[in-house]
């Protein structure tokens, strides 16, 4: 049965209000001057119960990972642990300022430094700067580096070239950086075309900008052929950390020939994820590179102190206000920290093993376009239920109704009607096995019942819309 509407339009002129009496203690401060308030302001006329319950209904009807199963592909949203944020909370960490004298944070360039040396252990890389403050932030940090190095050496290079399986951000942040994109057609297992890069490449190539394992949930089995064409004609070899997940504790970037390396904190170390931010996108460079990182470094003084270096006459510059959100890099640390070397690894095996699991139980209904096996996430494609007359989108739609956050659809866009599915190393067999069984009913109702495809969501409070009408004509004022 469908739940009752949403009432939005709360608001009644009859309602009357409670009024708190001006303070009779010394202090306080009142309202604003009289001549300075107004009567005209069209507000709601709201009373206070009615306000708390529809933002807590609003509340519950939003679908977040602690509620239920959110398998977003290439998103990761993987669950928050809790003890997580209890330490990020504590007031000696809270509690700072970026502006304080370098002698009383200490303990936070300490846990700065250590985070570091975590990402170096990880990524198998020289140096790491923890500034970019988002994973799209440290692509253009990183592609500020390239453009660094090649104009330290003389070089006048003016294209950057991504696979076509690339990230969205991948792009723009090589626009934004004054390069040319050139993009790079997979080959028909979804992996970059070692042919076809071997054309592309130029004395004009400044780098290739590649996701590993990639977008279509497949690890690039020819990383070292890449690597060794990208240097031989001297271009730098740029790795998109989004998919870092499915590595940690397995293989190192660096050691595939990786020189610049960006990673996301919210995906791979599961500091939070959505709802605008903050993120945190640390950069990873070869030792060679850390010259072109951004202002300042952390250093060591002679008494073992620690301090802000600025004296780096190559680097990028500022890429941030400050020094990176600081409240990301005590959650992750605090997740590396509590599951180990062994846990990290374990971690990654676990991720792997959840997402073949619903490969293994949803290939025989959904097109699988690419190898029989994946790495951290599978990519589907919906061509056997669009023959009956069902997208991706359906799909998507009808998953609310059994309250499963939709995959990612039609993304990677050499996929037709992509379905990506990430399951996260924090799920249950059980929670898995009710998904699976939900997508194959749902391929089953593709073939007996299309309309109800068609029409969903049903079970929801707010039907399917015209999603491009409501982006063209978007009205967020009250009145």
């Amino acid at each position: 049965m469908a739940l009752p509407p949403l009432i939005f339009e709360l608001s009644r002129p009859t309602t009357r209000h409670s009024y708190i009496p001006v303070s009779d203690i010394p202090g306080y401060i009142p309202l604003p001057a009289a001549e300075l308030l107004r009567d005209d302001l069209p507000l709601p006329q709201v009373a206070e119960p009615e306000v708390v319950r529809h933002f807590v209904n609003l509340s519950v009807l939003n679908h977040h990972v602690d509620k239920g199963f959110y398998p977003l592909g290439s998103c990761t949203m993987k669950y928050n642990p809790k003890v997580n944020e209890s330490l990020a909370a504590l007031p000696s960490f809270a509690g700072l300022h970026p502006s304080q004298p370098v002698s009383t944070v200490q303990g936070a360039l300490r846990l700065m430094k250590e985070l570091e040396h975590w990402l170096i252990e990880i990524s198998g890389l020289g140096a790491v700067t923890l500034q970019p403050a988002a994973g799209s932030h440290g692509e253009l940090t990183g592609i500020f580096i390239v453009r660094n190095y090649h104009q330290m050496r003389g070089e006048k290079r003016t294209k950057v070239l991504i696979p076509d399986s690339a990230h969205g951000t991948n792009p723009a942040s090589i626009a934004m950086a004054g390069y040319e994109v050139v993009s790079i057609p997979s080959n028909r297992r979804g992996r970059v075309d070692l042919a076809l890069l071997k054309d592309a490449l130029g004395p004009d190539v400044a780098a290739l900008m590649v996701t590993n394992p990639n977008t279509a949930g497949v690890f690039e089995n020819e990383i070292d052929q890449v690597a060794k064409a990208v240097h031989d004609a001297g271009a730098l070899l740029y790795m998109d950390g989004a998919n870092l997940n499915s590595l940690v504790g397995l293989a190192r970037p660096g050691e595939m020939g990786f020189d610049i390396l960006h990673i996301n904190l919210h995906k791979t170390f599961s500091t939070p994820h959505g709802g605008g931010g903050p993120g945190s996108g640390p950069v990873a460079v070869r030792s060679d590179l850390e010259q072109f990182l951004p202002v300042p470094r952390i250093q060591e003084r002679p008494d073992g102190s620690l301090d802000w270096d600025y004296n780096r006459p190559h680097s990028v510059g500022r890429m941030h206000g400050w020094y990176g959100n600081f409240g990301m890099h005590v959650r992750a640390l605090a997740y590396m920290k509590s599951l180990g070397a062994e846990g990290l690894k374990n971690m990654t095996e676990t991720a792997i093993l959840n997402a073949n699991y619903l490969l293994a139980r949803l290939k025989g209904a959904y097109k699988l376009p690419f190898d029989p096996f994946c790495t951290h996430e599978v990519v589907f494609s919906a061509d056997n239920q669009v023959a009956r007359g069902i997208k991706a989108v359906d799909i998507a739609k009808r998953l609310l109704d059994f309250g499963f956050h939709a995959p990612t659809i039609n993304f990677p866009h050499l996929v037709h009607e992509a379905l990506m599915i990430e399951p996260t190393e924090t799920e249950t067999l059980d929670t898995l096995d009710s998904f699976a069984d939900v997508m194959l009913q749902i391929d089953r109702e593709s073939r007996e019942d299309p309309d109800m495809l068609h029409n969903a969501p049903i079970t929801t409070p707010v039907s399917r819309f015209n999603e491009a009408a409501a982006a063209r004509t978007l009205d967020i004022c009250y009145k």
